[in-house]
């Protein structure tokens, strides 16, 4: 299959190549500057993922698409996920692209209040405010097209190897907290590209 890749510089995006283009797959990574973009087996496109006309440009032939995009820690609005995102879903409509995987983030959406204590009173409210709110109008709009969507929400993501098994879940009542590793998280994303276990599903994954 092939497959367009949206923040494949970034840690887990990286993975995500790798792993993509283990299993077959024949990626196109869409990031902001070639010079510097160390992504094996990946086709480089260069372009910002905000722009509709270079994101079409960039699925040519895809039949999927994967975003990694993320913003970083701060106190001031961010709105990276919330434009790309409107372009994205634009764009594979135009495109007759349907299916996509989306990184988002436990703590978003109905998923709100089960990161554990620390990280719902301070660490989300205090610094993470701006970012949620972005991933949030992310979720909202992949929701709300017509797209074969699946929206996968990691616990705390941490560099360590992988575990090799992921827990994923709907039923958040038992959920209070909780980590995994990008090295987890990526073939997790990739194998949705070709299952439909979690078409139209918000899972939260962990270990």
């Amino acid at each position: 299959m092939k497959i367009l890749v949206l923040g494949a510089t970034g840690g887990t995006g990286r993975l995500i190549v790798s792993d993509a283009v283990a299993k077959g797959h024949s990626v196109v990574a869409l990031v902001r500057s070639t010079a510097g973009a160390d992504l094996p087996g990946a086709e480089l496109i260069e372009g910002d993922a905000r722009n509709e006309t270079t994101l079409g440009r960039a699925m040519d032939d895809c039949e999927a698409v994967i975003s990694a995009l993320g913003t970083g820690i701060g106190f001031r609005k961010v709105s990276l996920l919330t434009e790309a995102t409107g372009a994205l879903v634009s764009a594979m409509t135009r495109s007759g692209v349907r299916r996509i995987v989306c990184i988002s983030a436990l703590g978003v959406g109905d998923s709100r209040g089960h990161g554990g204590f620390v990280f719902d009173r301070l660490f989300q409210p205090l610094l993470l405010s701006q970012a949620y709110k972005d991933k949030n109008r992310q979720e909202a709009a992949i929701r709300a097209s017509s797209l074969d969507w699946v929206i996968v929400r990691p616990g705390m993501l941490i560099d360590a190897p992988a575990q090799g098994s992921v827990r994923a879940v709907i039923d958040l009542t038992t959920i209070n907290g909780g980590k995994i590793a990008r090295a987890d998280v990526a073939p997790f994303v990739v194998d949705q590209l070709t299952t439909n276990t979690w078409l139209r599903r918000t899972p939260v994954i962990l270990w």
